[in-house]
């Protein structure tokens, strides 16, 4: 059973986001002529705290990717898992820094949807580079949660998988 309206919220926004991406792809690799629906609520505060915390990332800038995360988000990558902003920080917020600065990422679409003080942010993008190495060519997908606190959007939940 659903603890509080926040968890209502957040599942809502997540069947919300589901159905719109599974409409937007159910036609698998067809070509799509509008864009527009690829890229929804790019202009939202919840969609700066995103781009922000990227742009940080691939910059190598660790206090700013910090001060982005929620001190309690959970960050799932390639399998593993992070239960805070300081574990991430320390330890493997160093390797994503180093991969995107060796890669070059472009954006294929991201959608954010805002319901009061919960957000969340899906996007696709294709990865291309060499890193240690290893050459790689891969589309990624994301999920990002947050909330709006009393110091701005805060992100509370990561998932990256390509």
């Amino acid at each position: 059973m659903l603890k509080n309206t926040s968890q209502l919220k957040m599942i809502s926004l997540l069947l919300l986001g589901a159905l719109s991406s599974f409409a937007v792809n159910a036609h698998g690799d067809e070509a799509h002529p509008n864009k527009s629906t690829l890229f929804v609520g790019i202009d939202s505060e919840p969609a700066h705290t995103v781009t922000a915390f990227k742009k940080a990332l691939k910059q190598g800038d660790q206090v700013t990717a910090r001060k982005l995360l929620a001190d309690n988000v959970i960050i799932f990558e390639g399998g593993g898992i992070e239960r805070s902003a300081d574990e991430y920080a320390n330890h493997h917020m160093h390797a994503d820094m180093a991969f995107l600065k060796a890669i070059e990422s472009t954006l294929l679409e991201h959608q954010v949807f805002t319901q009061g003080d919960i957000a969340f942010s899906i996007a696709r993008s294709s990865t291309e580079g060499s890193y240690k190495g290893k050459e790689i060519k891969s589309i990624g997908m994301e999920t990002i949660t947050l909330k709006n606190t009393d110091n701005g959007w805060k992100i509370t939940h990561i998932h990256w998988s390509n």
